[in-house]
């Protein structure tokens, strides 16, 4: 059987040009690059579509809410999977999603955030716990918290307890080293103290926390007292009121808790810590970028 030969300039002569095989073709690549188009224009993300995305469960005004949500939210609400729920309860959680969804949109519409107080804390609590999150979940090693331990050790003792009595005697008391020498030999009593002309400051007297004894004497008394045994006196301390001696009656001091009793709390520190150094940078950083202006009268 024998091939017809092709005539010159006919459709399938490809040496030859050929005025309708080449408007066919036009045509077909302008067709076929329209329809490329058209798909990346409806299914680029934060453009108006008819269809569902597979990861999400509706739109609502574009916005999607997204199938991961919808079924932590059914697990939440009836304890069920997907295919176990209902058809009421499907609907019901994909109803109140929906809701949730419109009234925010609406919030955003009428600006609520910038005059109500609950939606601003609200919305910084938010952006407070996403910065936080890598803080919060991240598992620190054990290397890291031994050492942040072994860094702040005041923060992992037991609370001290002492037992002091605060003797303020005249600026120019010339008896003060004999009423301290005294003290040395015999137990404090207000008799013993008023021979040498001193009397209680009424600061102290009862068995106190450590740091309710300096709430009380002051930093000054209360590093003096701390480092006394029990039955010692402290040198003579001057002070606007008059010259102060300190008598300790019992000292329990702080004792270091061992890393294990402590791990709760040194885990709790130290994620703490990262969290306030992480929003303080956010912080900073979101202040770079602003422009803020101050009232004159508040700089």
């Amino acid at each position: 059987m024998t091939t017809k030969p092709l005539e010159v300039g006919s459709w399938r002569d490809l040496a030859s040009v050929n005025s309708k095989r080449s408007f066919f073709l036009a045509i077909c690549g302008a067709v076929i690059g329209l329809l490329l188009a058209g798909y990346a224009l409806f299914t680029a993300r934060s453009t108006s579509t008819l269809m569902v995305p597979a990861e999400d469960v509706a739109l609502v005004n574009q916005q999607p809410i997204s199938r991961s949500d919808y079924l932590m939210q059914l697990q939440s609400l009836y304890n069920v999977e997907l295919s176990l729920a209902t058809r009421e309860q499907r609907q019901k959680v994909l109803n109140d999603m929906i809701r949730e969804e419109l009234f925010v949109q609406r919030g955003k519409e009428l600006d609520v955030a910038s005059f109500d107080p609950d939606v601003r804390s609200a919305l910084v609590n938010a952006v407070e716990l996403e910065i936080a999150s890598d803080a919060i979940t991240s598992q620190p090693t054990e290397a890291a918290l031994r050492s942040y331990y072994q860094a702040h050790p005041e923060r992992y003792a037991s609370e001290g307890i002492m037992t002091v009595e605060d003797y303020v005697f005249p600026a120019n008391g010339a008896a003060v080293s004999e009423a301290i020498d005294a003290l040395k030999i015999h137990a404090a009593t207000p008799d013993l103290i008023a021979r040498f002309g001193g009397k209680s400051s009424g600061k102290v007297g009862d068995e106190e926390f450590y740091f309710a004894a300096k709430i009380h004497l002051g930093d000054r008394l209360f590093e003096a007292a701390r480092g006394l045994p029990q039955g010692g006196a402290s040198a003579p301390i001057e002070m606007p009121d008059g010259i102060h001696v300190l008598y300790m009656q019992r000292n329990v001091k702080p004792a270091l808790r061992d890393f294990a009793a402590a791990r709760d709390k040194v885990l709790s520190d130290y994620r703490n810590e990262r969290i306030h150094r992480l929003t303080g940078g956010d912080e900073a950083f979101l202040r770079k970028r602003s422009h803020i202006l101050i009232a004159d009268d508040l700089r």
